[in-house]
């Protein structure tokens, strides 16, 4: 029988509340960034929005948000302060669309106030300079009587926006990058960057662009420099670097097989643990007595014909979450423009959220490349459509509300597979893949798991080595009728978040996962 055994004593690490962030680029999304303008006032008011997208919002529970992208490394930022009617429209290079800049600065800040949520700017490190990015901290968060805070109090905002969180530049190893920056390149401008703007402001948090090209990219990238780039930056930076930004999507072809898509985890383990032990080492090597956390800035699955390239001829729309889909106008005419995710998705965003959980001693910071527009199902074509929650949307939700504050190192094994992601095979692959959390004041344990099997139940025992289960265990799973089910707008409700009770004494029960499914057993414990 597949075994689950958790001993509460072992702590890997308190979990940075910041994991459940979401990331928002204006270009791609500015038709319904309008549904999202919180309207002129300083005193940002949620409910001038719809109250569909309220809800989604509120339920998402969200953390941070980021402010970034591809746009980001040639936008300016003046572009998108002062009034909206003034405000000129821009050729955006890096996704070759016109611009309006109706959505910015202040905007953002609005959003984010309303909902409690904290801000996280990405500076222009392609085509800007280090005085453009310090400016921008100074118009945000300045309290002296200069001209760039007078600036903001005239736009309305007397109080400064506290923003604390603040990249440097964006994927600046990817050749798609407007200013593309080799290694040596990039940790000098990191270095300038850092002191000015830590100058303007000494208490905001600087994340820098680590690496999002791991392997040749079809774009024309040539073999992959990511530890000489950690290494470069951390030895002529490192006492300026709070996170290390990486970016990962799982990046799949249509015709590869389920168990493909599913091994992308293995992945992902493997370069988290390296990029930890990385950080480790150069900052022994280097005395730097800081702990540099990860800033996970971008995920999530990239879908797309075999070999797809930037260039390609087919009829592809790359969304915020980074799911590439064939535009499908044979398919649902009535639907063109809205993309659809599934049932696979909503388990590779959870496998994400376990690995984060299992790395939680580095991985401080996440932005899921969803917010606010993926999980609520927008058309790209109709900013006034109404919100059709997408498979993503649930994992996010449950993780967001159960997670507890504490991350747990738990021995478990199962069934295993095989599957060969990025021209690697791994072996062993648990079918069963499970992170733990603890809730030391609610006394709450929370179990979460992937089956990962597309037909097979797994039937379970969870044991406690200390302590004893409450007699009160909820399940809440996240699943659909099989791996390709879709919320669309004739069947909405295909896959969502079910939940029931069961009543559990002693220090073991047992439990049987669904077939494809992400599951949280939410334990009250003694």
């Amino acid at each position: 029988m597949n075994r689950i055994k958790i001993d509460p004593e072992r702590i890997i690490s308190d979990i940075d509340r910041n994991i459940f962030g979401g990331y928002l680029e204006i270009t791609r999304t500015e038709p319904r960034l309008a549904r999202l303008n919180l309207g002129d006032s300083p005193k940002a008011d949620k409910n001038k929005m719809q109250g569909d997208i309220r809800s989604a919002l509120e339920r998402m529970n969200l953390s941070l948000m980021r402010f970034g992208g591809n746009f980001f490394s040639g936008y300016r930022w003046l572009d998108g302060v002062g009034p909206v009617e003034e405000r000129p429209a821009r050729h955006d290079l890096a996704w070759n669309r016109v611009t309006q800049n109706k959505f910015g600065t202040n905007e953002f800040i609005q959003l984010c106030r309303a909902f409690n949520i904290e801000p996280y700017m990405n500076t222009n490190c392609g085509d800007g300079d280090m005085r453009e990015a310090a400016d921008w901290v100074e118009y945000c968060n300045g309290t002296g009587d200069t001209a760039l805070v007078k600036l903001r109090r005239k736009h309305g905002f007397e109080a400064p926006h506290k923003v604390k969180y603040w990249s440097v530049g964006n994927e600046v190893d990817s050749p798609g990058q407007i200013g593309t920056k080799t290694p040596q390149e990039y940790a000098r401008a990191y270095t300038e960057f850092s002191k000015v703007m830590k100058r303007v402001d000494p208490d905001i948090k600087l994340v820098a662009s680590a690496v999002c090209a791991w392997e040749n990219f079809t774009l024309g990238a040539g073999k992959s420099e990511w530890v000489e780039r950690a290494q470069l930056l951390l030895e002529q930076a490192g006492d300026r670097i709070d996170y290390m930004s990486l970016h990962r999507y799982a990046h799949t072809s249509y015709d590869d097989p389920f168990e493909t898509y599913m091994a992308f985890a293995e992945d992902l383990n493997e370069r988290l643990g390296a990029y930890e032990g990385l950080i480790r080492a150069v900052s022994l090597e280097r005395g730097i007595r800081h702990n540099i956390g990860i800033a996970f800035d971008e995920l999530g699955v990239w879908r797309g014909p075999g070999n797809l390239n930037r260039n390609s001829p087919v009829n592809v729309t790359r969304d915020e979450q980074g799911v590439m889909r064939i535009a499908a106008a044979k398919e649902r005419p009535h639907d063109l423009g809205r993309i659809f995710l599934n049932q696979e998705d909503a388990m590779v965003e959870a496998l994400y959220f376990n690995a984060f959980i299992r790395h939680a001693a580095a991985v401080r910071l996440v932005n899921f490349a969803t917010t606010p527009i993926m999980p609520l199902g927008l058309s790209l074509t109709d900013p006034d459509s109404p919100v059709l929650l997408q498979p993503i949307f649930y994992p996010f939700e449950l993780y967001s509300h159960t997670c507890g504050q504490l991350a747990l190192d738990v021995f478990w094994n199962s069934d295993t597979t095989t599957g060969t992601y990025g021209g690697r095979e791994y072996s062993g692959i648990r079918i069963l893949d499970v992170a733990a959390t603890l809730d030391t004041s609610r006394k709450q344990l929370v179990v979460y798991a992937v089956n990962q099997s597309k037909d097979k139940a797994m039937e379970t025992n969870i044991t406690l080595t200390s302590g004893q289960f409450a007699g009160n265990v909820k399940a809440a799973v996240v699943n659909g009728p099989d791996i390709k089910a879709e919320n669309t707008a004739e069947k909405p409700n295909q896959v969502g978040t079910k939940e029931s009770a069961l009543k559990v004494s002693g220090a073991a029960f047992t439990y049987t996962f669904e077939p494809h499914s992400v599951t949280a057993l939410i334990c009250a414990v003694k």
